[in-house]
């Protein structure tokens, strides 16, 4: 049996400035993810819980909560942008320029808008990118810019991570538990 490396991501020197990457897991938003993200993150606007207050605003429902947006945003785009990433360093330019409501898929997409070699760490590099988050209508629903500490392809850190298997992984079907 060959060994065949999974998606590791990429890494400083994959980054190209004007590079976009569409991230390939859309989400759809439901009306639990919104609950629980508003109980876990303490948010008491009843704006995203309460069906009957939401019913009177203008929007008619109640809105997700926007910081679930982003993090969603931010988790889609890890895959592509900082699977080998070890610290970010910051998000600015956060806008929501459009509601969103249980129910909506979201999508994003990444554009390198800059690298840099870090002086101070010479196994790693700073990027920075912006995000984009559409919903499934094509409405952009969010974007940021965030920079981050990304590895070095060969980074000691990333070095043996998996661990020994104690038996080799083979081809028999059969069940060994006994």
């Amino acid at each position: 049996m060959t060994l065949k490396d999974g998606w590791n991501g990429r890494f400083y020197e994959d980054f190209e400035v004007g590079d976009v990457y569409r991230h390939p897991l859309g989400r759809t938003v439901t009306e639990s993810d919104n609950t629980w993200f508003t109980l876990l993150t303490m948010n008491t606007n009843q704006m995203h819980f309460n069906g009957e207050y939401a019913a009177k605003s203008e929007f008619g429902k109640p809105l997700v909560v926007s910081t679930l947006t982003v993090a969603i945003a931010v988790g889609q785009s890890v895959i592509d942008t900082t699977q080998n990433a070890f610290a970010n360093l910051g998000w600015e330019d956060i806008n929501l320029p459009h509601p969103v409501f249980a129910g909506d898929t979201l999508f994003s997409e990444s554009i390198v808008l800059d690298k840099r070699e870090s002086s101070s760490r010479p196994h790693a590099g700073i990027v920075t990118i912006r995000t984009r988050t559409l919903n499934q209508h094509g409405d952009e629903v969010c974007t940021f810019r965030r920079t981050f500490y990304v590895y070095r392809r060969g980074a000691e850190p990333l070095n043996d991570l998996f661990p020994e298997a104690k038996k080799p992984l083979t081809l028999d079907t059969e069940d060994e538990r006994g």
